[in-house]
C-alpha cells in the first residue's frame, strides 16, 4: 500500500508553470516601464522656428536639475510646446548655445517663428519654469 507520488505532478505541467512565471515577469516589467518618466527629450534643434513654441534646455553634465524641473511640467504643455535638449557635448548644440549665449542649465524659450522670447538661467523649480512659459506663451 505504499504509493509513491511524483511531487511535480501535483503542481501541474511544467510548461504551464513556466508560462505563468514569464507572464508575471512581463507584467511586472510593463508596470515598471510605465512608471518611468516621459522619456528622453528630443535633440533636433531644427524644430526651433518650425511653427510651434519650443523650450530648449542647454545641458551638459554639471546641471542635473534641468531635466527634473522639465519633467515636472512637460505633461502640462504637451501638444502646445515642444521640449528639446541641446546636449553641449555635441557640435550642433555647441553652435546653437554660442549663437544664443547659453551655458549649462540655460533654458531658452522660442516662439513658433523662431524668435527667442525668454531665457532662464538654471531654473530651480517647476513653478519658476511654469511662470516663464506663461509669460512667453500665455497660460
Amino acid at each position: 500500500m505504499n504509493e509513491t507520488t511524483d511531487p511535480s505532478a501535483s503542481r501541474g505541467p511544467r510548461w504551464l508553470r513556466w508560462s505563468l512565471i514569464l507572464l508575471a515577469l512581463a507584467s511586472v516589467g510593463a508596470l515598471l516601464w510605465q512608471a518611468l518618466p516621459g522619456g528622453a527629450y528630443p535633440t533636433d534643434l531644427s524644430r526651433v522656428g518650425a511653427g510651434r513654441p519650443v523650450l530648449v534646455l542647454a545641458h551638459d553634465t554639471n546641471y542635473v536639475g534641468g531635466a527634473e524641473v522639465m519633467n515636472g511640467i512637460r505633461a502640462d504643455y504637451a501638444g502646445r510646446v515642444d521640449f528639446l535638449v541641446a546636449h553641449l557635448s555635441m557640435a550642433d548644440a555647441q553652435a546653437f548655445a554660442a549663437r544664443h549665449e547659453a551655458s549649462d542649465g540655460t533654458v531658452l524659450l522660442f516662439a513658433g517663428d523662431g524668435r527667442r522670447v525668454g531665457v532662464l538661467y538654471q531654473p530651480q523649480s517647476a513653478d519658476e519654469l511654469r511662470s516663464a512659459l506663461a509669460q512667453a506663451f500665455g497660460p
